[in-house]
């Protein structure tokens, strides 16, 4: 088998006393794989993403990224975070520094590179992603969709060997949605482990390895993408694809 570059064993994560957003996931990511996380809103798909690079905190279980088991460690958190990019719904781009200045901010201050070198490797980035042309404009000049490339090559700048992707599309008008999806799936034709949380489910079929679906905190179904929607297993499955897959 594939050795797993995310693994987690029986997390469990509570918000407050009350509310049990993850309960007792068990997953392994193999390195290059591509995995789609879909279900109902409030399901804990992107807390589920958000506990990889420690943007939320897990309660119970284990949870081991490349080999490095997240704790209260610092060193270890900023270690993980080092390999992790994240794509967000909104861009956070900051409107006052140019495309290129956005990107070339943590390569300099969280890698310690050389100007010139982070700004070579932001063209480069911005070339991947087909847009450096933009490079010297600013956030509010461009569209949505440019905006969400500008964000993707931001976090490609430090090199992760692992992409998480939040629901990258939801804030986009329809019309820049298939420019975004592009270039994620080309970045999973590059060999890139990659999760995404989304209900683009023609993109999971296209990208995806193995698509997972979540309900009340739980992983519900798991399987590849042919499998996944021509024959599902769980009702519960059976019943978020009919509606979404029916508008």
């Amino acid at each position: 088998m594939t050795e797993s570059i995310i693994s987690f064993q029986k997390v469990n994560k509570w918000y407050g006393n009350n509310f049990h957003v993850l309960r007792d996931i068990d997953l392994d990511v193999a390195r290059g794989e591509r995995i789609v996380v879909c279900g109902p809103s409030g399901s804990g798909k992107s807390t589920l993403i958000r506990c990889i690079n420690r943007l939320e905190e897990h309660q119970e279980g284990t949870l081991r990224v490349d080999g490095v088991e997240l704790s209260d460690d610092v060193k270890a958190i900023e270690a993980i975070r080092k390999q992790v990019g994240m794509v967000f719904q909104q861009f956070n781009l900051f409107p006052h520094l140019t495309v290129l200045e956005n990107l070339t901010l943590a390569p300099m201050w969280v890698g310690k590179l050389p100007r010139a070198e982070a700004e070579e490797r932001a063209m480069q980035q911005l070339k991947r992603v087909r847009i450096s042309e933009q490079a010297l404009k600013y956030p509010l000049q461009l569209s949505g969709g440019q905006q969400q490339r500008v964000a993707i090559a931001r976090a490609l700048c430090l090199t992760p060997k692992i992409m998480l992707f939040d629901e990258p599309t939801s804030a986009l008008d329809p019309e820049m949605i298939k420019e975004v999806l592009d270039v994620m799936i080309e970045l999973a034709g590059q060999g890139m482990t990659m999760i995404c949380v989304t209900h683009e489910m023609g993109f999971a079929k296209a990208v995806a390895n193995r698509v997972i679906f979540m309900d009340q905190g739980q992983i519900v179904e798991q399987a590849p993408p042919h499998q996944f929607f021509d024959n599902p297993q769980s009702e519960r499955t059976k019943d978020f694809l009919s509606k979404i897959l029916g508008h």
